[in-house]
């Protein structure tokens, strides 16, 4: 190191030195033009000698030693000397001049208070810096930056000249010709130092502002219009997307990359979080949208406190308690209840993991509240706040547990001092004086009203006594049957979500797994009950983890008795057809890794019914949208599982509904099934068997072995045909078959049946069928009637023999008068609000002794002789019946009858004797939303059957819930009294007002669309929920074709329609993208034509069209503002609406959508730029959900620049256009596209090729071309080999 110096001392001191006389006579000598040169030579030669010989890790050292050699000379002209030497040697290829420019830069001695050396030294970077490669440009942009912010805000004016060359530095970088590297890179170093509000340093004047408003065009272009008025609706499939996450320190979107987006993006979205937590049943949203996760909370040492979130709740108080001010009622079901119950359950659960701390929401409340001129319980109320806060700050935390004293506390002072303190006071405070001749005392129902507030401290309690009460008589083996009361009672508690840990958590996780492992049967069954008949909202993953416990308890020898395995299987069935569309695929990928758990080991009914809601579950969200195979999804380990377990085929009628990967996955793993001839023949060789053999104990052994041919309801079919009876020892063989081995034989008895109905003769034999059939039901008691329909419903008949399966489910269902009895007696009789209720088990016991059920075969041990005594006892039955479970089967039936059109005539008939059932239907307008939806394709010409399936379903409440409740005014009065020849078309007026209901639901309008509820016990979590799904089902409803009605939703914003405010524009498109994505593909895929005919528009293909500026053009907000409508930049925003709430699946077509119809008709750079909008928002969404798509997307954005290229003779705009490649490049594809963008780079024009190719390794191939406008004095050296950054350049 000391040699080196040395050496390097020697060289540069002796073409500096100066003689004696040059020293007394300062400035009077000077150098010749020739003599200048010879020393640069002479000291450039000595130079390479020592480089030459210098390690290359000695380079850095060896310039650094340079540079601070000549800043420790005093002299301007040795100084201009020594770096022209440095210049030469750059310019030679001598030394690299990435690092000479770096050492110049960030060397200490590099000060602006030596302004000729800072001047010179700037100017010698201006002069070498086109020769660094572009990530060193980026490092020194950075660099230089931050070196002019130590220049202080005020400096003599005499030294602001010499400062400008650092500025001139920086202007050459950002001089988009030079093109010294993507300005992509410089907006970001910039927008580092200088974010959003901050003003640049003034020697930068607006050189800086102006170019970072170059990129407010790429910003735009990554931008969603109008993102800040689009709200979601809690608990649909859209809302458990990525759209909708927030940075949970600031509230405001999660921002690609450092680009100047539009300030509104900037903002917290407190709107947003707001809104969304207004909404019952939200909390989980509110924990995706800020990532909270209460499953990872560590409460001694993991917090996750979140202050915006207590701000918004703290404002959610005090308008309730402002709202409670202004209301004459407080508990008449109204929303300022509604609001109380739900706040409530939010304020808890939040608290209780720590999310949001209670003594700081105090406070901030007193803080809000204090400086309000309110009512006087006002202060009260304050006053015991601060008393509450006070005290809890003087309880040592080492007396209570977390968990206990935050539950305790909380729960005591919010619901007395918030709720009940506040309403009291107020009424206290407003009662009449005792002068007043209005002198109304407060009605007893709301001092019980309040009373139960007061109350609610021991609600947990009461549900940990009542569970640990349970657990006792399960440990106990008590044969004391629980009182039903107590059952109530506990079931009703259970809806409370604030005490979700104690309710529902723990009567999965630990009530139901402690009375398995205790035996307690009948407990057991109570509780099955109770979850099939009085649950509402439970938590997905509760659900499916119950499902997983069943299928467990399905397998132990012990449930195998006729009562407790049809229960079983019942709520299995219940569970899985009950899965929402969004909840499948986030439930089942947690079990990917054993998917054997939540799936039947046994039973093909069950495994058959999980296929077709999966198959339903991913036609409604579009998940296999763009896909051929189920390769490499998440449900091809479950299916092949399934088909493991329970090897089947599918009808072709059926097969046809299944999303074509589904399809595909079923016709390349077909089952061989046995023929019916050979199962006819397999029939007569068992019942000559059962003929001839004559000793009892062997007919018994023999029938009912495990290894035996599935056979014997075949047999006793026969025997009744034949004999018209039955004896003993096949009430011997049922008994001993068992309850799990006997669905096996239903199974094989359905088809059995389909052989003997489609051979039958007709006339007196086939009425002589029907009865034994009705018989083998109603008569002998040997199979239930929804275990055979089920059974008949899932089999894998085609053509002719399908039509007679159904057919039998049709005499089964109608022909006797014992199930329509049964039906017409539960509806008449029965309400399904059940917790307003106080009667039901009266009720339910007089039904059951008028219609008691049969589970043991007893009809036929009272038919054989002698008459055999029942042993079996029942459990008790506390909600249940043969109606009730039948509820889920007929789904199952009516799906199966709209597969096979000529059983149409049949539906109908059903449905007008049956329909009524769905008013216990505990999700109707739900199953009529996903029958419409997945059944599109096969209702589109049957207005009839449609239109009987809505009046069935929906008609079946009329008496149970208000009016308006549902359908609207204008569709019950013109499209259920339409004639068939004759349907009702709706007008423009129509699909506003509908889409007008949707818009004020979400806004809170009060009074609202639809009457107020208590939601707890709605089908639907909340006023938004309810208003889409309802909506969706009246639109699909229609007799209208979907390309029709989804033109006709576009056209209530795309046209001017005075029922539209205008104001209110963005609330309709967010009203509309909701709606439209919730309907079928042929309903939202209209807007692809929509954009089709925009970008076809002389707006966009020619030039004379607009002269404009074009982003001006596609701002939605701006032509708004100023009244001047443009179709294309109002399709660009309901597109963005439409998207934004659209699934992955429905996205996925975009790629397709852009290589097969857009790209052959975009060829003007309007046309580009407005693609570019389009979809440029949504490659952060495919980048998380679908990469794939990102690929293919941006190989497609090249692609047209190729084309939009190749048709123009300049583009004017390609400055917007690269930087918004760049930006999708480092932000979402990386090097992904990098092999087919380059063959397309290197086909373009030399002004594109140059300034997109640091993008490829187009440098390495050949130098790119400058175009003749972009030469300039400092124009860029050669680049030295670099390839593409395959990181955001943020890192």
């Amino acid at each position: 190191m000391v040699q080196m110096e040395t050496q390097l001392q020697s060289i540069f001191e002796e073409v500096v030195k100066t003689e004696i006389i040059e020293e007394a006579f300062p400035g009077m000598f000077m150098d010749t033009p020739e003599d200048e040169k010879t020393k640069l030579i002479s000291c450039l030669g000595a130079f390479r000698q020592f480089w030459a010989g210098l390690s290359q890790e000695s380079h850095e050292q060896c310039i650094q030693w340079i540079v601070k050699f000549i800043h420790g000379q005093h002299s301007p002209k040795r100084i201009s000397f020594l770096y022209d030497c440095l210049a030469m040697a750059v310019e030679t290829g001598l030394l690299p001049p990435r690092m000479v420019c770096e050492s110049l830069i960030n060397s200490d001695t590099l000060e602006w208070e030596r302004t000729q050396l800072w001047a010179l030294t700037f100017k010698l970077v201006r002069k070498i810096i086109g020769g660094v490669d572009y990530k060193g440009v980026r490092d020194l942009l950075k660099v230089i930056l931050e070196k002019i912010l130590t220049i202080p805000n005020t400096v003599s004016s005499a030294v602001v000249q010499q400062l400008l060359a650092a500025r001139e530095v920086i202007a050459y970088i950002l001089e988009r010709n030079a093109c010294l590297l993507p300005a992509y890179f410089a907006v970001t170093e910039i927008r580092k130092l200088y974010p959003e509000g901050k003003l640049p340093h003034w020697l930068l004047g607006n050189l800086v502002s102006d170019f970072v408003d170059t990129f407010r065009p790429t910003a735009r272009i990554n931008s969603i219009c109008g993102r800040c008025s689009l709200l979601p609706v809690v608990n649909n499939s859209g809302a458990i997307c990525n759209s909708w996450k927030l940075d949970p320190a600031t509230l405001r979107f999660p921002l690609k990359g450092l680009l100047p987006y539009d300030k509104d993006l900037f903002e917290p979205q407190t709107a947003l979080l707001r809104y969304v937590l207004e909404q019952p049943y939200s909390r989980d949203m509110v924990c995706n949208m800020l990532g909270l996760n209460k499953q990872t909370l560590n409460i001694a040492q993991h917090k996750q406190r979140c202050p915006v979130l207590e701000d918004q709740l703290v404002d959610l108080v005090v308008y309730a308690m402002e709202r409670s001010e202004t209301e004459e009622k407080f508990d008449d079901g109204g929303t300022s209840q509604l609001l109380w119950q739900h706040l409530s359950s939010q304020l808890i659960f939040f608290v209780l993991f720590q999310f949001a701390s209670f003594p700081h929401m105090v406070l901030s409340l007193h803080q809000k509240v204090s400086a309000r001129p309110l009512s006087e319980p006002f202060h009260l109320l304050m006053s015991l706040f601060q008393t509450s806060v006070s005290s809890e700050t003087e309880v040592p935390s080492s007396d209570f547990s977390f968990v206990q004293c935050s539950y305790d506390f909380f729960t005591f002072h919010f619901f007395v001092t918030v709720k009940t303190g506040f309403i009291y006071l107020f009424h206290i405070f407003t009662m009449p004086g005792p002068g007043d001749t209005n002198n109304s005392c407060i009605y007893v129902k709301n001092l019980d009203f309040y009373f139960v507030y007061f109350m609610l401290l021991f609600l947990r309690s009461l549900i940990h006594s009542i569970a640990t009460r349970v657990i006792k008589l399960a440990h106990a083996k008590s044969s004391v049957a629980l009182a039903p009361a107590l059952v109530e009672t506990y079931s009703r508690l259970l809806v409370y979500m604030e005490i979700e840990s104690l309710g529902i958590k723990g009567f999965i996780s630990q009530l139901l797994p402690t009375v398995f492992k205790s035996h307690a049967w009948g407990i057991l069954h109570t509780l099955l009950e109770m979850f099939s008949y009085r649950m509402h909202h439970i938590q997905p993953h509760y659900r499916v983890q119950l499902l997983s416990h069943l299928h467990t308890l399905a397998a132990v020898a012990q449930t195998n008795q006729n009562q407790l395995h049809l229960c079983v299987e019942s709520t299995a069935l219940r569970l899985i057809t009950a899965l929402g569309s969004s909840e499948v695929q986030p439930q089942f990928t947690r079990f990917l890794s054993d998917p054997k758990t939540v799936l039947s080991a046994e039973s093909e009914e069950l495994n058959r019914a999980l296929i077709l809601t999966l198959a339903r579950a991913t036609h409604v969200t579009d998940f296999f949208t763009g896909s051929d195979s189920i390769q490499g999804t998440w449900c091809k380990d479950i299916l092949q599982t399934i088909m493991s377990f329970t090897p089947h085929n599918w009808a072709s009628h059926t097969l046809s509904c299944f999303p074509g990967p589904l399809q595909a996955f079923f016709k390349q793993n077909n089952v061989p099934q046995e023929s019916r001839f050979n199962l006819k023949k397999n029939v007569e060789e068992e019942y000559r068997k059962w003929k001839s053999m004559t000793n009892e104990n062997d007919i018994i052994t023999h029938f009912s072995a495990q290894r035996s041919p599935p056979l014997f309801l075949c047999l006793l079919w026969k025997m009744l045909l034949e004999t018209d009876h039955i004896n003993q020892i096949g009430y011997r063989v049922l008994e001993r078959i068992g309850a799990r081995a006997l669905v096996v034989h239903v199974r094989t008895f359905a088809d059995f049946l389909v052989y003997e109905f489609s051979t039958s003769a007709g006339g007196q034999q086939l009425n002589k069928c029907i009865e034994i059939l009705n018989d083998m039901v109603w008569k002998y008691n040997i199979v239930t009637l929804d275990r055979l329909i089920l059974c008949l419903a899932m089999r894998s008949h085609e053509g002719n023999e399908a039509q007679v399966c159904y057919f039998i489910i049709q005499l089964l269902l109608l022909k006797p008068n014992d199930f329509r009895n049964r039906v017409s007696d539960f509806v008449k009789e029965n309400s399904p609000e059940h917790w307003l209720q106080n009667d039901w088990h009266t009720k339910h016991m007089n039904y059951h002794k008028k219609y008691p059920e049969k589970l043991y075969f007893e009809g036929l041990a009272e038919q054989v002789d002698p008459p055999v005594p029942i042993q079996s006892p029942y459990l008790p039955i506390y909600f249940g019946n043969v109606c009730l479970r039948f509820l889920p089967v007929f789904d199952i039936v009516i799906h199966r009858f709209l597969e096979l059109l000529p059983v149409s005539k049949s539906l109908e008939t059903l449905l007008d004797h049956l329909g009524g059932l769905y008013k216990f239907h505990d999700r109707p307008v739900t199953y009529l939303y996903n029958t419409l939806h997945y059944y599109e394709m096969h209702l589109r010409n049957r207005e009839s059957l449609k239109r009987k399936l809505v009046h069935a379903i929906i008609g079946s409440l009329k008496d149970n819930r208000p009016q308006g409740w549902c359908l609207s005014d204008t569709y019950l009065k013109n499209a259920m009294n339409a004639r068939e020849d004759n349907p009702w078309v709706p007008d423009d007026s129509y699909y506003c007002k509908l889409i007008g209901r949707l818009v004020d639901t979400m806004a809170g309008k009060s009074p609202g669309p639809f009457p107020n509820c208590d939601w707890r016990f709605n089908e639907f979590p909340n006023p938004a929920a309810h208003a889409l799904h309802v909506t969706c089902v009246e639109l699909m409803a229609l007799a209208v074709s979907g390309q029709d009605v989804g033109n006709a939703l576009l056209n209530v914003v795309l046209k001017s329609q005075p029922l539209v405010p205008r104001e209110n524009i963005t609330a309709w498109m967010n009203a509309i993208g909701l709606i439209i994505t919730a309907l079928p593909e042929p309903y939202w895929i209209v807007l692809h034509d929509r954009i089709v005919s925009v970008i076809s528009s002389p707006s966009l293909t020619s030039e004379t069209e607009w002269v404009g500026y074009p982003f001006r053009l596609f701002d939605f907000t701006a032509c708004h503002q100023s009244y001047s409508e443009m179709s294309c930049s109002y399709t660009l925003a309901l597109a963005h609406a439409v998207w934004h709430h659209s699934s992955i699946g429905q996205l996925s077509l975009i790629p397709k959508f852009l290589t097969e119809v857009l790209l052959p008709i975009v060829k003007t750079e309007f046309q580009l730029l407005y693609v570019y909008h389009l979809v440029g928002p949504f490659l952060q969404r495919f980048q998380q959900e679908r990469t794939r798509c990102m690929i293919e997307i941006g190989v497609a954005f090249y692609d047209m620049l190729l084309n939009v290229d190749q048709c123009s003779t300049h583009l004017n705009y390609m400055d917007p256009i690269c930087d918004f490649l760049y930006h999708m490049k480092y932000m979402f594809t990386g090097d992904s596209v990098k092999e087919q963008v380059e063959k397309i780079i290197c086909n373009l024009k030399p002004a594109l090729k140059l300034r997109l190719r640091f993008i490829t390794h187009i440098s390495k191939m050949e130098p790119a071309a400058v175009p003749p406008q972009a030469v300039s004095s400092g124009s860029p050296a050669p680049q030295p080999a670099q390839g593409p950054a395959s990181l955001p350049v943020t890192q």
